[in-house]
C-alpha cells in the first residue's frame, strides 16, 4: 500500500512550486510528480540531484522527504501532532509537514473569506508552532519549524491588520518584526524581505507615512535581490507606488520598469513565486497612475486587472475601488457606480480592510451626484455594509 509523501509535497509548496512548475523544471509530466508525492513511485537516482537543487535540500534531506511518511487518516495525523506537543524534542519532518499543510490551507483562504473568521484558527496554529519551535528539535526539523513560525507570524499580522480595517498598526507590526527576527536568525533573506514588505504596507496604507513606506519597500527590495526576483519585483512596485503618492512621476516610472524586469525572471524555483500573480503589475501600476492623476491610463490597467481577479476577492475589491476613483475623476459617474457596486458585492462576502477603506473613499467622491438614483442606491448598499461591519 502506498503512503503519501506529505513532506515532499509540503517542501514543494514551501518553495513556491506547483506540481506543474516542478514537473516543467524536472522535464517530466505532472502525473509523475503526483505519483512521487503519493508514494506510488520514486524519482530515478539520476533525477535526484536536480530535484534536490530545486527543493534546496541536500541528498540526505531529499532522502528524508522521499522516505518520511505520514498516516493518511486525519485522526492519525492529529495523534502524531498531539504526541509532538507532549514531546517537542521528538518532532519529525512528517509532523512538521502536517503543520505546514494546515497552515497553507488557512493562508489560502485569506483572500476569499473575512479575516476575522480566520484569526482564531491562525492563532491556534501559531501557538502550536511556537510551542514546538521552542523545543529541542535540531537540524532540518528545527529550520523548517522556524521558517513555518516566521510565515505564521506574517499571516497573523496580515489577518489582524485586515480585520481591524487597517487600524491596528501596532499589533500587525509586532508580528511582522517577530517574523523578520526569525528570518534573520535563519539567514533567510526571502522571508525577511516579505516581513519588511508587509511592514511597508502598514506605513503606506495605514499610517500614511509615505517616506517610511518608501524606505521599507527599498529595504525589502535590497534584501531580496540575491534570492527572489518575485519579492524584489513586488517591493519595487511599492517603491513605485510611494513615488507616485509623492508625485514623482520619473522616479515612479523608473521603479515600475525595474519591477517589470525583475518579475520577468520569476520562475517556479523562487520561494516567493506564489506571492506574485500575473495581475500584480496591473494592480500596482494602475494605482500609481491614479495617484499621478493619469486617470485614463489607470482606468485601462485597473479594468483589465479586475477582470482577471475573479478568484481573489479581497484583491479584486481594492482594484474595483481604485477603478471607481479613476472613473469618477473623469466624471464618468455611471461607470464609476457600476464598478463600485461590484466592489461592494465582493466586500459583502470578504470584508477586506483595504477594500473597505478605498470603497468608502470612493463613495465620498460621489457626493456631488448623491441625488441621482443610481448613486443613492449604491450609498444604501454601503450603509448596509457599514452597519454589518
Amino acid at each position: 500500500m502506498a503512503h503519501h509523501r506529505n513532506g515532499l509535497a509540503a517542501r514543494r509548496r514551501t518553495m513556491g512550486l506547483t506540481q506543474e512548475a516542478l514537473a516543467e523544471h524536472m522535464q517530466v509530466d505532472r502525473s509523475t510528480i503526483t505519483r512521487w508525492e503519493s508514494g506510488r513511485t520514486a524519482p530515478q537516482p539520476w533525477m535526484r540531484p536536480r530535484l534536490a537543487r530545486l527543493l534546496r535540500v541536500n541528498a540526505e534531506g531529499l532522502n528524508d522527504l522521499l522516505t518520511a511518511r505520514l498516516p493518511s487518516g486525519t485522526q492519525d495525523q492529529q495523534d502524531a501532532l498531539d504526541y509532538a506537543l507532549l514531546h517537542p524534542g521528538r518532532i519529525d519532518l512528517p509532523a512538521v509537514a502536517t503543520l505546514r499543510t494546515r497552515f497553507d490551507d488557512c493562508a489560502a483562504r485569506y483572500d476569499r473569506v473575512p479575516s476575522a473568521g480566520l484569526i482564531a484558527e491562525a492563532a491556534a496554529q501559531l501557538n502550536r508552532i511556537d510551542q514546538l519551535a521552542a523545543g529541542s528539535a535540531r537540524g532540518r526539523v528545527q529550520r523548517e519549524l522556524h521558517a513555518l513560525h516566521a510565515d505564521a507570524c506574517t499571516l497573523m499580522g496580515q489577518l489582524v491588520w485586515d480585520a481591524s480595517q487597517r487600524r491596528d498598526h501596532t499589533t500587525a507590526k509586532t508580528y511582522y518584526e517577530q517574523s523578520a527576527d526569525l528570518a534573520r536568525h535563519l539567514r533567510d533573506t526571502t522571508l525577511e524581505a516579505h516581513a519588511l514588505l508587509r511592514t511597508c504596507y502598514v506605513a503606506l496604507y495605514g499610517a500614511r507615512d509615505t517616506q517610511a513606506g518608501l524606505a521599507l519597500a527599498e529595504r525589502a527590495a535590497e534584501t531580496a535581490k540575491r534570492t527572489s526576483p518575485a519579492l524584489t519585483g513586488l517591493a519595487l512596485l511599492h517603491v513605485a507606488e510611494a513615488h507616485a503618492i509623492l508625485r514623482s512621476s520619473s522616479d515612479c516610472e523608473r521603479a515600475l520598469s525595474r519591477a517589470e524586469r525583475q518579475l520577468a525572471h520569476v520562475d517556479g524555483s523562487d520561494a516567493a513565486a506564489d506571492l506574485v500573480s500575473p495581475t500584480q503589475f496591473g494592480r500596482l501600476a494602475g494605482s500609481c497612475y491614479l495617484s499621478l492623476g493619469n486617470h485614463r491610463r489607470a482606468e485601462t490597467l485597473l479594468a483589465s486587472t479586475a477582470e482577471k481577479l475573479r478568484d481573489r476577492r479581497k484583491s479584486r475589491a481594492i482594484v474595483l475601488g481604485n477603478l471607481t476613483l479613476a472613473r469618477i475623476r473623469q466624471r464618468d459617474v455611471e461607470a464609476g457606480v457600476a464598478s463600485l457596486t461590484e466592489a461592494v458585492a465582493e466586500l459583502e462576502t470578504t470584508r477586506g480592510g483595504g477594500g473597505m477603506n478605498i470603497v468608502f473613499g470612493a463613495a465620498r467622491e460621489l457626493r456631488p451626484w448623491r441625488q441621482e438614483p443610481l448613486v443613492a442606491e449604491v450609498h444604501d448598499r454601503l450603509l448596509g455594509l457599514m452597519t454589518a461591519a
